[in-house]
């Protein structure tokens, strides 16, 4: 059982159920963002909020494909995209994760500025919190890939001689 593809998809659908609350107008964490985001997010920018709005959809197809990997109508898929999209999706949360990480890292430490429009409590917020959220991600979607890959395609082990033969 491909336990990280389920596990990937519930971080997924979290992480798409935050932006909804956003777009629909909760403000609950809205000041972990950045100064800018909040702002246009408070002001229901409309720009923003539909950004808002496509960003979890694209995170609810994040869960679809993770469920895709170990669902039944999944197979209906081609094995060879699936795992290729599961890859490029945990690699690139992996990147986004470790890109991040460094550069608020660094803001931090006084090495480089953080700009007015993130702000020093949000760039706390992205290395306490959002910068391992997104790692987590990027480490469940790469396993998830990872368990996909190695399994036997499913029409193969039905197809595959189950004894001796005669």
């Amino acid at each position: 059982m491909n336990r990280a593809a389920y596990a990937a998809a519930a971080w997924a659908l979290v992480f798409a159920a935050m932006s909804f609350f956003w777009a629909a107008g909760g403000p609950l964490g809205l000041d972990t963002l950045g100064n800018e985001i909040e702002r246009e997010a408070r002001a229901r920018d409309p720009d923003t909020i539909a950004v808002v709005w496509v960003t979890g959809f694209l995170k609810v197809l994040g869960a679809v494909l993770a469920l895709a990997l170990v669902m039944p109508w999944g197979r209906r898929l081609p094995r060879r995209l699936l795992l290729i999209a599961a890859w490029a999706v945990g690699l690139g949360l992996l990147a986004y994760a470790l890109a991040n990480f460094v550069q608020h890292g660094l803001m931090k430490a006084g090495a480089i500025d953080t700009p007015e429009a993130l702000g020093s409590a949000a760039t706390t917020w992205h290395l306490a919190f959002w910068d391992p959220f997104w790692l987590l991600g990027g480490v469940l979607f790469t396993l998830a890939a990872r368990q996909y890959g190695r399994a036997a395609p499913a029409s193969a082990a039905a197809s595959a001689p189950s004894g001796p033969a005669r």
